[in-house]
């Protein structure tokens, strides 16, 4: 995963410690680098933000020894990143599932995401991953757009052994949700699992009823589910559905395939929101927690 990203920072470390740390020496380097990091789906931003604050870290800084200086890079731009993962908030999963459960409320997470992401297998894979944590799982069925949708979250609740609520296409995916929310309080299940219709998010009309199910169930998250191999389209996906629906959380998909890597920056940066998990392959144990230090630290070894 991510090797080009890894080569490119690799490259990078080497050039600045060779160099004399002031910013005339620093700023061509990171010119270049600046490119690299556009080629491996950083947005512009992003790779702005990380150049701009290696230089001010950098600059003026003395060092005698060769390997301290590869140290002293190294360090300051793993802080760098750092910086550009962290978010206002973080999201503890089981923490949240566990107080809802507490109050015996079900922990409600709403999916959102274009067609074509793997939503639909990721909220099994979700699923999945509370099951293993003792929590029951419902799911709703409220993609009443795409045919085939019902059936393949169907087939998913088969194999994970829970219960799907539907509807017919065509139905109300609000009433589908909401529905779905009032079955696992009745039947005390823990955690409810909505798949919405995946959507252009330049599609008002759909965008509203997103909207529509999202003011009807009140959901305790919002998960936006993005294909981290779609690049820079990645943030302008991100950006669209925050703004017309709201978005707590991301989950990366694909990452497995994905050689470039900076889809993961770019998002979390732009959107200002954690990252949940990132798909890691095609089995429903193929989900992992996401942890910038564990991303900072596989893009920099």
């Amino acid at each position: 995963m991510f090797d080009k990203l890894k080569s490119g920072f690799k490259g990078l470390v080497t050039k600045v410690t060779t160099t004399e740390l002031k910013a005339e020496s620093l700023t061509p380097i990171l010119s270049d680098f600046k490119m690299s990091l556009a080629e491996n789906d950083v947005a512009f931003p992003v790779a702005d933000k990380i150049c701009d604050d290696l230089v001010k870290r950098l600059d003026g800084v003395q060092v005698k020894r060769l390997d301290d200086r590869t140290k002293l890079v190294d360090e300051n731009l793993r802080q760098v990143l750092l910086e550009v993962m962290l978010t206002k908030d973080s999201i503890d999963l089981l923490q949240k599932a566990q107080e809802r459960r507490a109050k015996k409320e079900p922990l409600t997470l709403m999916f959102v995401g274009i067609n074509g992401t793997g939503k639909t297998t990721t909220i099994a894979k979700v699923a999945k991953f509370f099951q293993d944590k003792g929590y029951s799982v419902v799911l709703a069925g409220a993609d009443t757009y795409r045919a085939g949708s019902i059936e393949q979250l169907e087939e998913h609740a088969r194999r994970l052994g829970v219960r799907v609520i539907k509807s017919t296409y065509g139905g109300d995916p609000a009433a589908v949700a909401f529905d779905a929310v009032s079955h696992a309080k009745a039947h005390g299940i823990n955690v409810v699992l909505i798949d919405t219709a995946g959507r252009m998010q330049t599609n008002q009309n759909l965008m509203n009823e997103l909207c529509k199910v999202k003011r009807v169930v009140k959901p305790d998250l919002t998960v936006f589910t993005v294909d981290s191999l779609i690049g820079n389209d990645a943030v302008m996906q991100a950006e669209e559905f925050n703004k017309a629906v709201g978005i707590d959380a991301t989950i990366l998909t694909k990452v497995d395939a994905d050689v470039k890597g900076g889809s993961a920056l770019s998002v979390t940066f732009t959107t200002q929101k954690p990252i949940l998990f990132i798909g890691v392959g095609q089995s429903y144990k193929d989900l992992e927690l996401f942890d910038p230090n564990r991303f900072v630290n596989m893009v920099l070894r």
